[in-house]
């Protein structure tokens, strides 16, 4: 007999719910939570589907799991050892499909803890909820960044919240994040004057005024970063001049560059210098900025106290906190004020070709939930 949480991840496996197509996942979810007496709340913004959910009393200790639905798209199917939405479990207990790992098991094994949770203790202490969208791999433009602001202007209160995003490394539970770095893109254009390759006394090439830029924008240490997050980097991401013609001299330079940035800085800091950067080799440049977000940190307590015992008791793996890798919906539950953390299954295949995920490790992961939520619910305020 197939263990519920496998059941339940191949299930969602099942839907091809490509950011922000929700298809029927989150019905499946909400079936199951009405069925054990929580209350829904659904919150749909565009073409993405969110829904709230909780079961006990607002007032109390809140538990709060959060997690998303859609996926990234497959790519070329032909490539796949098995059909990426036809979920399917190989001789080495492994589920293959799109999402397996990029979060359709940790939704799944929420659910499923959930459910063992309230049927073992169905007038059990605080309350556990579940914040779900649809809009974590596309824009976030319309998900749980739209929740959190309709939760907060509701009071809703949120003590604490497991985001279960594949955050393990080699084995189960060696790896939680318990803080992300911020994101912050700029979008530049360095203007110059075109002309002819032969009479550059008559032309303003942007890619030699921008050469000196790029070497100290790349050679700057900006910050040494601190004892929760690495140094901050910066990172050019795409870059782009010329006509086509080779005795064309470009009359702009369009460059994207990124910062995944620690606490020691601001979004306005780095700004700052920049800008100081760019007036200091005087170019002519238009300079637009995109915040992904913000640095967000939950220091070892009470939250991750419990997450890392419970890993320990089940797995007998010792845990590492860690602030790298990208950004998360995590940073806009950090608004919340609630210790945020992210939680989930290996990463090694999330958004690749084949993904997949262990069974057992699957099983474990909703074990290690039920005790979290044991250990955090059971006798509290």
């Amino acid at each position: 007999m197939t263990e519920p949480v496998i059941a339940l991840t191949q299930a969602l496996i099942a839907e091809k719910s490509i950011s922000p197509d929700d298809k029927q996942c989150q019905q499946i979810l909400i079936d199951r939570l009405t069925k054990l007496g929580f209350t829904i709340e659904k919150m749909n913004f565009g073409r993405t589907k969110n829904f709230w959910a909780y079961h006990g009393q607002p007032s109390t200790t809140t538990l709060m799991f959060a997690g998303h639905t859609d996926v990234v798209p497959a790519g070329d199917e032909s490539h796949w050892i098995y059909p990426p939405f036809s979920p399917t479990i190989d001789d080495q207990n492994r589920l293959y499909g799109r999402g397996a790992a990029d979060m359709k098991s940790g939704v799944a094994a929420m659910i499923c803890a959930a459910e063992d949770f309230i049927q073992q203790y169905p007038n059990h202490d605080g309350r556990v909820a579940f914040l779900i969208t649809s809009d974590e791999e596309a824009d976030a433009s319309d998900g749980t960044i739209k929740v959190v602001d309709a939760l907060i202007e509701q009071q809703q209160r949120v003590d604490y919240c497991i985001v279960g995003e594949p955050s393990s490394d080699q084995v189960l539970g060696d790896q939680i994040k318990n803080g992300r770095r911020g994101s912050l893109t700029a979008n530049l254009v360095v203007h110059g004057i075109q002309g002819h390759v032969a009479y550059p006394n008559l032309a303003d090439n942007p890619i030699h005024r921008f050469a000196p830029v790029l070497n100290e924008l790349t050679h700057t240490v900006w910050d040494h970063g601190n004892q929760y997050f690495p140094q901050t980097t910066m990172q050019i991401a795409n870059i782009n001049g010329g006509t086509g013609a080779e005795n064309v001299i470009p009359g702009d330079l369009k460059v994207q560059f990124n910062f995944r940035y620690s606490s020691e800085l601001t979004d306005e800091m780095i700004k700052s210098r920049v800008t100081q950067i760019l007036d200091k080799h005087q170019l002519n440049y238009t300079l637009n900025w995109r915040l992904s977000g913000k640095p967000f940190l939950t220091p070892k307590g009470t939250l991750t106290d419990a997450v890392v015992e419970s890993i320990k008791e089940l797995t007998n793996v010792d845990t590492h906190l860690s602030t790298t890798g990208g950004t998360s919906d995590g940073r806009f539950i950090a608004k919340m004020n609630c210790q945020v953390i992210e939680f989930g299954v290996l990463s090694q295949t999330i958004h690749k070709v084949n993904e997949h995920v262990n069974c057992q490790d699957v099983i474990n992961l909703k074990a290690i939930y039920q005790r979290v939520l044991e250990k955090l619910l059971l006798n509290s305020d």
